[in-house]
């Protein structure tokens, strides 16, 4: 499941960093390093389209009686599970993503930015909510494993990412100075629990969605591509 279905008008700020004072970067999957389209798509276009083939239901109707579903446990381990949707909804939606894994896609400069984090010494790690399920299929679809030094699935360590403690899980693993960590999301909810934890340096992506218009963030210095990191990166 995707970490945000909908996305509000705006700009953003290109962010100031001091990469001196950076060692690691966390990043988020979905919306962060992959276009959400795919995500949006997947939940509000093909889930309900195979749901309604199943049950005899509209297109519509089956969307209208999912979309309550997907909203009452957002934001839960369940939220992100493929195998808790398979469950409730009577559809392998393992077998689902892959009707549509064409439409998976990296995020513009993307490579560029990893490839410059490690010509800079910073370690790469994938931070994710995603089923692990969800990370094979995009990895594999991507090759983006070989541009990190290491991934973290949510659900290896039983808690999203939204909630409290789930840093300190990730450091008992991956330990890491929040004072010396970069880290990138799309989801807001997440990235205030980094900042309750002690992260310095946050970012938040603005255009998640190559469809959807970019997002007018207040809260976080914000990045719409990375493009706009690799000028400081390089020097």
């Amino acid at each position: 499941m995707s970490s945000t279905i909908t996305d509000q008008g705006g700009a953003c700020v290109p962010p100031v960093l001091d990469w001196d004072a950076i060692d690691s970067v966390f990043l988020d999957m979905d919306g962060t390093l992959l276009d959400l389209y795919y995500d949006n798509h997947f939940w509000l276009e093909h889930v309900p389209k195979r749901y309604a083939e199943k049950q005899g239901l509209s297109h519509g109707d089956a969307r209208d009686a999912l979309l309550p579903r997907y909203r009452r446990i957002q934001g839960t381990l369940e939220w992100y599970c493929i195998d808790h949707w398979s469950r409730e909804l009577g559809l392998d939606i393992a077998l689902l993503k892959a009707e549509v894994e064409h439409l998976i896609a990296v995020h513009p400069y993307v490579i560029d930015f990893l490839e410059a984090l490690a010509a800079r010494g910073k370690r790469r790690v994938l931070v994710t909510n995603a089923h692990q399920k969800s990370v094979e299929l995009k990895l594999g679809r991507t090759k983006l494993g070989g541009h990190l030094e290491r991934v973290i699935c949510a659900h290896d360590l039983s808690l999203p990412k939204e909630a409290p403690g789930f840093w300190a899980r990730v450091a008992d693993i991956e330990p890491f100075d929040p004072e010396r960590t970069l880290f990138v999301d799309d989801n807001l909810d997440v990235l205030r629990a980094a900042r309750d934890y002690g992260f310095r340096w946050l970012l938040a992506v603005s255009a998640p969605d190559s469809r959807q218009p970019q997002r007018d963030v207040a809260e976080f210095p914000t990045v719409a591509r990375f493009n706009t990191l690799l000028p400081g990166l390089r020097c």
